[in-house]
Order: structure tokens, then C-alpha cells, then sequence
């Protein structure tokens, strides 16, 4: 029997292993966030290759290249709310509503070419900011708007999972 979890709680990613995408952020090993950061990139390229990255598979579902945006978005983000961890004392983050961001930058009409260099620069940063962290910073803490607080380790392994969950809907998990 499957376990579906609860989506209200983000918190599950970091203490199961995703019954869709199969990550387990849980056993990620946070010296190597950079690297599979990193590797992540390089596989988007290939999504962003394809001819068909601009068709949705269903109306409600993402075309690739939106993954995509939405991908360098997250990486962007998380780069930010890291570094703000690691340079204030538990910081709060405003919400953020992916949705809404991809309606009003819309990502489906951007152009691929320039999302892949965007999204490797952006990916680029986040896995230095990684592979910068001092052991002692890990553990430093930020909340979210609904109080819900996390470490800038338990942040890595979220956005990791994130990342690679994305990549399985598109086709392209890592190998």
C-alpha cells in the first residue's frame, strides 16, 4: 500500500521517499548538493533540446519549458533565501506562488535557448552556495510565512528534491 502524503506539509520530502519521483532526500548527503546541483543543470539542457518543449501533455500540466522556468525560478529562490540564512538570524521568507509567477512571466512563451542560460547560470550559483556552506551553517534556521521552520540543510534537501522531482515529470529523471 501506498502512502500518499500530506501536500499541506512540505516537511514529508525530508523524512520518506517520494512515492512518485522515487528521491530520498532523507539519505542525500548534503556535501554533495552541489554536485548533483550541478548535474541537474545538464540534464535540463536535454529537456530543453527537445522539439516538443513548448506542448503541454495536458491542459492543466506543464509543457517542459515551463518545468524548466519554474526550475531556474527555484533555483534562483533558494539560492536567495540561503544566503539570506546564512547571513541573518532566522530569517522569515515572504510566500511565494509559483503559479501565479508563471502566469505573469509567462513561461510557456519564453525562449528555451535563453531559459538554459539562465538556468545554468542560476543553477551554477546555488551549487557554489552549496558547496560553500561550513559544516557549522547547516544548521542555521529560517521559517516560511506559516511558521514553518527549517534549516538551511533541511532547505538543501527540499530544493534538491524539488529539482529532481521536476525532472521526473518531465521525462528526464537523473541516472
Amino acid at each position: 500500500m501506498q502512502i500518499v502524503p500530506d501536500t499541506k506539509d512540505w516537511t514529508w520530502v525530508l523524512r520518506r521517499r517520494c512515492p512518485e519521483c522515487g528521491v530520498d532526500a532523507c539519505e542525500m548527503s548534503v556535501a554533495l548538493l552541489g554536485r548533483i546541483t550541478r548535474t541537474t543543470v545538464d540534464a535540463w539542457q536535454l529537456v530543453l533540446g527537445r522539439e516538443e518543449v513548448r506542448i503541454r501533455p495536458a491542459p492543466t500540466v506543464w509543457s517542459p519549458l515551463e518545468y524548466a522556468c519554474h526550475v531556474r525560478d527555484v533555483y534562483r529562490l533558494f539560492a536567495e533565501r540561503i544566503t539570506t540564512m546564512l547571513e541573518q538570524d532566522d530569517p522569515q521568507f515572504a510566500d511565494w506562488d509559483q503559479d501565479a509567477t508563471a502566469v505573469a512571466e509567462r513561461y510557456g512563451e519564453q525562449d528555451p535557448a535563453e531559459v538554459f542560460g539562465e538556468l545554468t547560470r542560476a543553477g551554477t550559483a546555488i551549487a557554489e552556495l552549496f558547496d560553500g556552506v561550513e559544516d557549522n551553517a547547516w544548521l542555521r534556521p529560517g521559517r516560511r510565512s506559516d511558521g514553518s521552520v527549517f534549516t538551511v540543510e533541511s532547505l538543501g534537501r527540499y530544493f534538491l528534491h524539488d529539482v529532481l522531482h521536476h525532472l521526473y515529470d518531465v521525462g528526464e529523471p537523473l541516472r
